[in-house]
C-alpha cells in the first residue's frame, strides 16, 4: 500500500539526514501505487472529454470552457498543503482512502450538477473531485521514490507515470463514447428559454451516468484501502510546519524544477484540452466532435509509449541532456502543426504527448535531488506548483479568442517548454554533495 512523502518503513525505520533518501524495500506496495497513477491520471483527462461538452452545451468561448481546468487544477494550490500535513498526521492508508472518499464525493456531485444544469455546480463537483485526486498525488509520488535504490529513481517515478498514461488513455476513450456519443444534432446555441433548459438536463445525463460508475468504484477502492489501514507498521513523518516547505524555493535547483512543473502542467494540458476543437478545424482533421474525442487516447498514448520507453533510457542517459531534448521536440512539433494542414498538422499535434512522456518525473526527480528527510516538503511544495494546469489553460483560451486562432495561442505552450528545456541543461549535471 503506498506511503506518505518521505516517511520510513518497518523495514527502514530511520529517515536519513538530508541529502540521503530512506529506502522501502516493501515491494508489495508498488502494485498500490501504480493503481493510484492509474485512477488519477485517468480522472484527470477526462477533463479533456468534458470540455468540448459543456463548451457546447452552455455556449461558452475558449477561455470559459478552459475555466473546467481551473477548477481542476486549483484545487492543486489549495489542499496540497492541507492534504500534505493530513497525511502526516493519519498515515499513508488513512490519507489513501480519505483521498478515494473525497474523489467518489465529487463525482456524486455531477448528480445535482446535472440536474441543475448550471455550468458553476458542475465546475465546483470538479473542485472537490480534485481536492481528493491531490491528497491521492502528495501521497503517491515521493512513495515510489522511495521504493527503491536512489540510482534508478529518474527510471522508476517514470515507469509509475506510464500507469497514468495507461489511465489517460483508456478514460477519454470510454469517456468519449458515453458523453459526447450521446450529443444531439441540435445546438445549443440554437435554443433559448425552456427549451435550451431541457436540452441541457437531457445531455448532461450523460455525464452523470459517467462520474456515478466512477463514484461506485472509487468506494470499492477506498473501502479495500480502510480495511488494511493498519497493515503498515513503522510509520514517521516529520513534525514540521508543513508551511515551512516553501523555504526551499530559496534553493536555485529546487525553485527552477518546481517552477518548471508549474509550466509543464500547464503546456500538457493546454494541448490537451484543445485537442477535439482543433482536430474539428478544416485546415487540419475536420472530424465531428465524437471522432476528434476518440483521437485524446493518441495523446495520452504517446506519453504512456515514451514512459516505457524512456524509463528504460534514463538508466543510461542523463536525465537532464533527455528533459532537454524532450522540450525542444515538442516545441518543433508545435511549430510542424502549426505551420501545416491536414494529417501532418492532426498527428504532430497528438505527437507531443510523446515528447511529455518524461517531463513530469524528470522534472520532479531532478528537482528533488538532495532533499533527503524534506521529500515530503519537496513534494507538498511541487503539487502546489501542478496549479500551472489552472492557469496556462485559460491563458491560452484567451489567447485563441483574442488573435481567432488556435495555432497562434499554441505558442504560449511553446513557451512553458523552452524554459523546461533550459532546465533540462541546467539540471543535467549532478547535484554537489
Amino acid at each position: 500500500m503506498a506511503l506518505a512523502p518521505g516517511a520510513a518503513s518497518s523495514t527502514d525505520p530511520q529517515v536519513g539526514d538530508e541529502g540521503t533518501s530512506p529506502h522501502i524495500d516493501a515491494p508489495e506496495l508498488r502494485l498500490f501505487v501504480m493503481a493510484l497513477f492509474f485512477i488519477f491520471g485517468g480522472i484527470t483527462s477526462l477533463n479533456d472529454v468534458l470540455i468540448p461538452k459543456l463548451k457546447e452545451l452552455f455556449t461558452l468561448n475558449y477561455m470559459q470552457a478552459m475555466l473546467v481546468q481551473t477548477a481542476f487544477f486549483a484545487a492543486y494550490a489549495i489542499i496540497s498543503i492541507p492534504g500534505a500535513a493530513l497525511v502526516k498526521r493519519v498515515g499513508y492508508m488513512r490519507g489513501a482512502a480519505i483521498g478515494l472518499v473525497t474523489m467518489m464525493a465529487g463525482c456524486l456531485l455531477f448528480i445535482p450538477a446535472s440536474a441543475s444544469a448550471t455550468f458553476g455546480v458542475f465546475l465546483f463537483a470538479l473542485f472537490v473531485l480534485a481536492g481528493g485526486v491531490t491528497i491521492i498525488q502528495v501521497v503517491a509520488n515521493p512513495l515510489i521514490s522511495l521504493l527503491g535504490p536512489v540510482k534508478t529513481t529518474h527510471s522508476r517515478l517514470t515507469f509509475a507515470q506510464a500507469f497514468n498514461s495507461l489511465g489517460t488513455t483508456i478514460f477519454p476513450y470510454v469517456g468519449t463514447i458515453i458523453m459526447l456519443g450521446s450529443l444531439a444534432a441540435v445546438s445549443a446555441a440554437d435554443l433559448s428559454g425552456a427549451e435550451l433548459a431541457a436540452y441541457r438536463v437531457a445531455e448532461t445525463a450523460a455525464i452523470e451516468r459517467a462520474y456515478l460508475g466512477l463514484a461506485l468504484a472509487l468506494a470499492v477502492i477506498a473501502g479495500v484501502v480502510w480495511f488494511n489501514r493498519n497493515r503498515l507498521k513503522g510509520e514517521k513523518h516529520d513534525g514540521g510546519s508543513i508551511l515551512k516547505s516553501f523555504d526551499l524555493m530559496r534553493r536555485l535547483r529546487f525553485g527552477f524544477g518546481a517552477s518548471c512543473i508549474f509550466l509543464y502542467v500547464g503546456a500538457e494540458v493546454a494541448i490537451g484540452s484543445f485537442i477535439v476543437n482543433y482536430m474539428m478545424q478544416e485546415n487540419v482533421l475536420g472530424l465531428t466532435e465524437p471522432s476528434a474525442g476518440k483521437l485524446i487516447p493518441f495523446y495520452w498514448g504517446g506519453a504512456l509509449v515514451g514512459r516505457f520507453i524512456g524509463s528504460a533510457l534514463l538508466r543510461m542517459i542523463n536525465p537532464g541532456k533527455i528533459l532537454a531534448f524532450n522540450a525542444a521536440c515538442a516545441i518543433g512539433l508545435i511549430l510542424l502543426s502549426t505551420h501545416t494542414t491536414g494529417v501532418v498538422s492532426g498527428y504532430s499535434y497528438l505527437a507531443i504527448g510523446l515528447m511529455n512522456s518524461i517531463m513530469f518525473p524528470t522534472i520532479f526527480s531532478l528537482a528533488c535531488e538532495g532533499l533527503g528527510k524534506r521529500a515530503a516538503d519537496g513534494s507538498g511544495v511541487i503539487c502546489v506548483m501542478i496549479v500551472g494546469g489552472a492557469v496556462i489553460p485559460p491563458l491560452t483560451g484567451h489567447l485563441a479568442d483574442v488573435t481567432g486562432s488556435l495555432e497562434l495561442a499554441l505558442g504560449l505552450p511553446a513557451l512553458c517548454y523552452a524554459v523546461i528545456a533550459l532546465f533540462g541543461w541546467f539540471a543535467r549535471k549532478p547535484l554537489a554533495a
